[in-house]
């Protein structure tokens, strides 16, 4: 497990699975669990993939997460746990910048 960069407060964390429903509860029990503030579903996508040696094409629905740095570590623990896939995608993306009110919420919902 890799930790985001120093220098960022806030990240975005993205993951992929295999249907609606699952998108759904990857994102509901995170938030539920103080670790992410915020997670939005996207789909469905097509993504195509090497695995395994053979090139794949599957739909799949994306969830991303919004969290504090420091809750990462959590919620990447979380994303494996709860999820279907033997290698789930876990991208991390550092939040450079953002609308001061609405980080300070993003904060405050990741607290107990």
């Amino acid at each position: 497990m890799r930790e985001p960069r120093q220098d960022a407060l806030y990240v975005t964390v993205s993951t992929t699975t295999d249907s609606a429903d699952a998108a759904r509860h990857l994102a509901a029990t995170a938030v539920e669990r103080r670790l992410a503030a915020c997670a939005q579903i996207d789909g469905p996508v097509t993504s195509v993939y090497r695995w395994q040696g053979a090139v794949e094409t599957a739909t799949e629905w994306r969830v991303l997460y919004k969290t504090p740095a420091d809750r990462y570590a959590a919620l990447e623990e979380h994303i494996r746990r709860e999820h279907s896939y033997d290698v789930p995608e876990i991208i991390v993306t550092p939040v450079t910048a953002g609308g001061e009110d609405y980080l300070a919420w993003l904060r405050a919902e990741t607290r107990d």
